[in-house]
């Protein structure tokens, strides 16, 4: 569930006199997502989405995102645009909540992704690296190693009742990745959770990416290889190499990869692993029953993390 703060059709109303968009017919709550609140709205010049963004998301950040949105749209990049107001800002308020209207994006994410999908899903990340290269605005990655810990600081009490042996697994990952992570990979904009839910096609085109949020500056070999967890697992947790050969060979098609992104691709995805993992245990562990934030399962990465662990070289990805 993804509607987290409710809205009125009179505050919707006020909120929308501040724009150009014609007169409300409807709306109704989006139930997909995890971190912001969402509305499908229909008005007379057409849908759009307004987002309320909830306390995971710093209004300080909020230019970075939707500038970031506005720059790839101009550099060819399919994606969802801010509407700007009358006074010519993205930003307002409604509900006691920051909150941007959106323009609507046509199209479905696959929940089984094929493998001609994959291949578009690598070229258009490649794309999103290349068009942000002069995007002015610079935002650290929050959730970098030193995030991970405080995640699993909160949660390494209790993380053996989840999985018996997961601390010591995680202390030995952490002690890993402090030896042995990259420094000096090219880095800049990465869109940092380019999930299937977050792609959308029209059959086999990729049709946008939305949900910009977790968008930040970071190696665009990481972002590649969170693409890797999120994309070419299956259902039974086995990894497909046929997908991830089309992912990294798409991505390729774009960009060229460096060899040392290449050598430093089974730590990046095995970091990116344990970073899912770790957003997933703490909330698992400490928000609720019943509570508005969506708690997933995080088994799924414990066993994503446990396959990357055994990767020696990227030929095992398909490289």
């Amino acid at each position: 569930m993804a509607v987290y703060t409710d809205v009125s059709e009179g505050e919707l109303g006020a909120f929308l006199k501040n724009y150009e968009v014609g007169e409300l017919l409807s709306y109704k709550g989006i139930a997909e997502g995890s971190e912001n609140s969402n509305y499908l709205l229909h008005t007379s010049t057409g849908p759009y989405i307004l987002t309320l963004y909830e306390k995971r998301v710093e209004r300080d950040d909020l230019p970075f995102f939707l500038g970031l949105m506005d720059h790839l749209a101009k550099k060819g990049i399919v994606c969802p645009l801010p509407v700007h107001r009358r006074d010519g800002a993205v930003i307002g308020e409604v509900a006691g909540r920051a909150a941007a209207l959106i323009t609507f994006l046509e199209g479905m994410w696959m929940r089984r992704p094929t493998v001609a999908q994959c291949r578009e899903v690598g070229k258009a990340l490649a794309a999103l690296h290349v068009a942000g290269a002069d995007f002015p605005l610079t935002r650290p990655n929050a959730l970098q190693i030193d995030g991970w810990r405080k995640l699993w600081a909160g949660a390494r009490d209790r993380a053996d009742e989840v999985e018996p042996g997961l601390v010591a697994e995680v202390d030995r990952d952490f002690a890993e990745l402090d030896r042995n992570w990259p420094k000096n990979l090219p880095s800049g904009v990465i869109h940092a959770d380019l999930f299937p839910d977050n792609v959308f096609f029209l059959g086999q085109k990729l049709s946008g990416l939305i949900d910009f949020y977790f968008a930040c500056n970071d190696f665009f070999a990481y972002d590649l290889a969170t693409c890797l967890n999120a994309w070419c697992f299956e259902k039974d947790h086995s990894y497909n190499l046929t997908k991830s050969t089309a992912l990294l060979a798409g991505y390729r098609s774009v960009r060229p990869l460096e060899a040392a992104e290449i050598d430093a691709l089974p730590l990046l995805a095995q970091g990116s692993a344990l970073r899912f993992m770790l957003t997933r245990l703490y909330d698992w562990l400490t928000i609720p029953d019943g509570a508005l934030v969506q708690k997933r399962d995080p088994h799924e990465f414990i066993r994503r993390l446990r396959f990357h662990r055994q990767v020696r070289s990227a030929s095992e990805y398909g490289l």
